[in-house]
């Protein structure tokens, strides 16, 4: 399938995909208010708020606030179809005494009954706490709270990331200890669901096959989402997500599935499918309604004049792999001028934003490896085709964006691999003298890959052949930051294990970012 490196979009007509779909009329149904009846007194067989509570995309007067209503969480929901009203209410103390928001919405059938109230008019910087209420039950309390104001120079924010959290691989331990951190925020870099089918050999077994139908997506969602660790965090703290690949299908490029045989125009039905189940489960704002295959995703998050948040897609808009998928030898495909990552709206997108930023810390959040990792030993390179360096134009040209636009303090956050990673970000990788753009840390999986080891055989040579890297570790876990208009400290937690319950966390590595000189430090 031939892709527009400059748009980074398929070339199919998508507006007749998207009216095949039907997503635009659901589309126009949300956006309006509800046509029809909206049952308040709606009979459920069952508690409707099984998958918890949720909040995310803060502003500094507002929060999206989610939920879904699913007595029956792995069978479709087990919800009637039709609208049902739901209640929700804010307040500024934890007993829920103090009302200072409240409201009506409807679940509608068309998106699986979720609902993303995006609440506004609150005081800047501060917590609060909600609930909501539907056919006469309340669900769980969640707390969340406010960015700071735009013009606001906060002393330190506190955040954590994570990604990968296979739910067959492993249990959710490193969600327990995160809870206990004293955070502000938590950033979900992708791979929030794996479509994979059931295996008996894991530690935990999915329900159904290979996902493929919006059911199926739903009920995959809905497990994960069944998880008390994973609904605990969600409660505790809003969240900034981002996808990567596993929400849809594995290593998929746009249009283009991993599995042969398969159409750009089949391929597009999952995606479709995939887009609306994910946007359904998180807290998102009505900017990422799906329509069709397409959901924009990309956005920025500031926390006052401390951080601005970048948070990319790398997976909607992306040409294929090139040489091949996996890790492979530099071939002259690596080096097509049109290929990309991001496509060339979003990377404009980011550019513009990043110029225009007066934030001490840019923060790009995005799914996969940036630093060009040479994984063999010797005269042999090997790179990873799926990560920046198989799109070696488009990570220049970020790079080079970065020095020459002279931009504050870049931090990249990255998932996707599996491992924590330590990373000095270069103008040039053909200079590795050459001056420090970035930091990069690379976040290990909640559970995917099972409970690993600290250095695996096979990553020894990144660290010898590549003198930008840092720090390497296999177990799993998560990264928690600590953010200062002065530093950047970063602390890679790991769990021995996640085939048990009870593993206690560790702390194998700090690295410290002096605000204007870039570069790791090890604290």
């Amino acid at each position: 399938m031939t892709m527009d490196g400059n748009s980074g979009s398929s070339r199919i007509d998508r507006r007749a995909f998207l009216y095949g779909t039907g997503s635009l009329a659901a589309a126009a149904i949300w956006s309006q208010r509800p046509s029809g009846i909206v049952r308040a007194d709606a009979r459920l067989f069952g508690y409707p708020f099984t998958l918890g509570v949720a909040s995310g995309d803060p502003t500094s007067d507002g929060v999206v606030l989610w939920t879904r209503l699913a007595p029956r969480p792995f069978d479709g929901g087990g919800m009637p179809d039709e609208a049902v009203k739901v209640d929700w209410q804010v307040a500024d103390d934890e007993a829920m005494t103090r009302v200072v928001r409240k409201g009506t919405t409807a679940a509608l059938p068309e998106w699986g009954h979720s609902v993303h109230v995006e609440v506004d008019g609150l005081a800047p910087d501060r917590w609060y706490w909600y609930q909501f209420r539907a056919a006469g039950e309340t669900s769980p309390k969640g707390r969340t709270r406010t960015a700071p104001a735009a013009d606001a120079r906060p002393e330190r924010l506190r955040l954590a990331f994570a990604s990968c959290q296979h739910f067959e691989a492993g249990l959710y331990t490193a969600y327990e200890h995160m809870l206990r951190e004293d955070l502000d925020l938590v950033i979900h870099l992708g791979d929030y669901i794996y479509e994979y089918a059931a295996e008996q050999s894991h530690v935990r077994r999915h329900i159904g096959g290979e996902l493929s139908s919006l059911v199926d997506y739903r009920n995959r969602h809905a497990q994960y989402k069944s998880d008390p660790a994973l609904q605990a965090m969600h409660a505790a703290v809003p969240w900034i997500v981002t996808w990567d690949d596993h929400e849809v299908d594995n290593n998929y490029a746009n249009a283009i599935s991993e599995e042969k045989g398969v159409t750009p125009e089949e391929f597009l039905v999952r995606r479709a499918a995939g887009y609306q189940a994910y946007y359904e489960h998180m807290p998102l704002r009505r900017a990422a309604l799906p329509k069709g295959a397409d959901m924009l995703l990309y956005r920025r998050v500031p926390w006052g004049t401390l951080a601005e948040f970048f948070v990319l897609d790398t997976r909607q808009y992306r040409t294929d792999q090139p040489c091949g998928d996996g890790n492979k030898p530099p071939c002259d495909a690596m080096l097509d001028p049109n290929a990309t990552l991001l496509g060339g709206p979003q990377r404009d997108w980011l550019f513009d934003g990043l110029d225009h930023s007066r934030s001490t810390w840019n923060v790009l959040a995005q799914q996969v490896m940036m630093a060009r990792v040479d994984l063999a030993l010797g005269e042999t390179e090997l790179h990873s085709m799926d990560q920046w360096p198989g799109y070696e134009v488009d990570r220049r040209r970020v790079l080079r964006h970065l020095y020459e636009r002279k931009i504050a303090n870049p931090v990249v956050l990255t998932g996707d691999i599996h491992n924590h990673w330590a990373n000095d970000l270069l103008a040039d990788f053909d200079d590795l003298g050459g001056p420090i753009v970035a930091a990069e840390f690379v976040g290990t999986s909640i559970s995917s890959g099972g409970n690993g080891v600290d250095m695996p055989r096979s990553l020894k040579p990144a660290l010898s052949e590549n003198p930008f890297v840092k720090f390497i570790n296999d177990r799993r876990g998560y990264v928690a930051c600590t953010v200062s208009p002065n530093e950047w400290r970063t602390d890679y937690r790991t769990v021995e294990y996640v085939d048990r319950y009870g593993a206690p966390l560790t702390t194998p590595a700090t690295f410290v970012v002096e605000s204007g000189k870039p570069g790791l430090q090890k604290a």
